[in-house]
């Protein structure tokens, strides 16, 4: 065991829960305890944990347990801290402040922040504020800038996948459009990869905005060329062309005002353009609270236990990256705010293209 300066490490799960995160937790605390002997503290609920001082010791979990189940163990909450702050009526303090009295009162040397974009985000203004933190990727919809994948992603394409392909079978009797609507908010990584596996014949994604009237001559042409039903996979950020002039607030109302999610509307859309059948099946959390696939499992172990390395070696304001299948660090002040989109040149975009799958543009 080598002897580590950095003794106790506090570790919460911050933004939507994702396949894998209780595998990283475990590899984290294993490796720290065995390799380094360090102890950790877990901090429920996310930062809204952090700032409340809600925490526990994590030495008599039932690690063994852990590594194939979903969710967190820890909770979760989306609590920013540094969004609009104000001073807590119980206890007077602003959330920085109660950050600072939780590290104090729990002595701890370290925070391992698992989230998203945003939950490394604020990790990136926690190490600018001074705090020793570092970052894991935890995320569904692979949006984080810095690493070539986040656990959580694979999990969720099978889900995706598998739903898209049960709901075929529906399509396929009743001679329908299915539109399916997947999660990814900004980005379209998980709607590309589950529509390709699924054999879709369209995607619908957030990095191009769709034409009704392109979309609609598409599958009619099919219809025409004697295919019976059509699948079409729309991630729940999917834009149309009037969508993508608009300004950040503009678009945020709209879609504030706006009755049903995207799928509902290219369904209603759809059907108008063409006069063919259509409906909506949403796959929803289904996506985040699968148990992880081994290659999540695989993934999370590898860069839970990393993250031990990172603490130890006090390489702090990274968050624990794989680029090229290695381990390395990225700083997080990089990733900040920014969200890792489909470039229009990405190769699996290409493919799917050259498979005949349009995008309605």
């Amino acid at each position: 065991m080598k002897a580590s300066t950095i003794k106790t490490v506090g570790i919460l799960t911050s933004g939507g829960d994702a396949p894998g995160l209780n595998a990283a937790i475990r590899a984290l605390c294993l490796t720290g305890m065995n390799k380094y002997g360090m102890k950790f503290i877990g901090i429920r609920d996310g930062y809204r944990g952090l700032i409340d001082n809600n925490t526990f010791k994590m030495e008599k979990l039932d690690f063994d347990g852990m590594i194939k189940s979903g969710g967190t163990i820890l909770g979760t909450s989306r609590v920013k801290p540094f969004k609009n702050p104000v001073k807590d009526p119980k206890t007077g303090l602003l959330p920085v402040e109660g950050i600072k009295k939780t590290f104090k009162e729990n002595k701890l040397d370290a925070l391992v922040c698992l989230g998203g974009n945003g939950t490394n985000t604020t990790a990136s203004l926690l190490y600018d504020a001074g705090f020793n933190v570092i970052g894991l990727p935890k995320t569904i919809d692979n949006d984080i800038l810095g690493t070539d994948e986040s656990f959580g992603f694979q999990t969720a394409i099978q889900v995706a996948t598998h739903g898209i392909e049960t709901i075929r079978t529906t399509a396929k009797s009743h001679h329908r459009v299915m539109v399916v609507e997947i999660m990814g908010h900004k980005v379209g990584w998980l709607g590309l990869y589950a529509g390709i596996a699924a054999n879709a014949d369209a995607i619908l994604l957030p990095e191009i905005p769709y034409d009704i009237k392109k979309l609609g001559k598409f599958i009619k042409a099919r219809k025409n060329a004697g295919h019976e039903y059509s699948i079409i996979a729309c991630s729940e950020g999917a834009i149309n062309l009037e969508e993508a002039k608009m300004g950040k607030k503009e678009f945020k109302k709209a879609r504030e005002s706006m009755a049903q999610s995207v799928g509902y509307r290219v369904a209603k859309e759809l059907e108008e353009e063409t006069g063919l059948e259509t409906r909506t099946s949403v796959i929803g959390y289904l996506q985040r609270g699968e148990d992880p696939c081994p290659y999540d499992i695989n993934l999370a172990t590898k860069i839970g236990a990393a993250a031990a390395d990172f603490l130890y070696k006090k390489d702090f304001g990274k968050l624990v990256a794989i680029k090229g299948g290695k381990i390395t660090g990225t700083l997080l002040c990089e990733l900040a705010g920014v969200v890792k989109a489909i470039p229009s040149d990405d190769p699996v975009l290409q493919t799917a293209r050259d498979l005949g799958i349009c995008f309605g543009d």
